[in-house]
């Protein structure tokens, strides 16, 4: 699929594996990076949030510098927009709805920066490319190192959020209810 990226990505980028854990000793030597769809992370979640085990990763991380550009991947409609306050959460957040194989479907993009929502209103349509949001800080989008975390889903969000990590045991239907976002993004990784 010929899509935009949500992240204009250069050609090197670091691409984490969190399967084993954190190393708090390491430093990326480079300013974009990816961090995996499917993927259990041990001892990353400790915010009272994903609290009873959550610790499964079922969206995609592209990290990038405070500020940077992030652009619908698609032409769809803001389904919603806010802040998802709780440390550990998304911050700011927007949804976007789309249409993918003649099927609605849904794209969060969290942990933005707060004027991000003012860039977009609920019931805008936005093109593909189109810059809607920027990247947040740490201490603006829900307390972790730059990123945006973007995830699909099949099904309408009850609020502007997603369960982006889910328990183990929860995993088989996570993985059907929200599909590998490569589908969109091409093969990042």
């Amino acid at each position: 699929m010929d899509m935009a990226e949500v992240i204009i990505l250069p050609e090197e980028y670091w691409v984490y594996d969190f399967s084993k854990g954190i190393d708090p000793e390491f430093v990326c030597p480079f300013p974009y990076q990816i961090g995996r769809y499917d993927e259990t992370r041990p001892g990353m979640y400790d915010f009272e949030l994903f609290e009873g085990g959550r610790n499964h990763h079922v969206g995609i991380d592209l990290g990038a510098p405070v500020g940077e550009p992030v652009h619908s991947y698609a032409r769809g409609v803001v389904f919603s927009k806010g802040v998802n306050p709780e440390a550990g959460s998304y911050g700011p957040t927007i949804i976007v709805q789309y249409e993918l194989e003649g099927k609605p479907i849904w794209a969060l993009y969290g942990h933005l920066s707060h004027d991000s929502l003012e860039m977009v209103k609920v019931g805008d349509v936005v093109e593909e490319g189109q810059i809607i949001a920027k990247v947040g800080s740490k201490d603006e989008n829900g307390g972790w190192e730059p990123h945006v975390h973007f995830q699909l889903s099949w099904s309408e969000p009850k609020n502007n959020d997603m369960p982006g990590v889910v328990a183990i045991e929860d995993r088989d239907d996570a993985l059907r209810l929200y599909p590998d976002p490569r589908i969109v993004l091409g093969p990042i990784y």
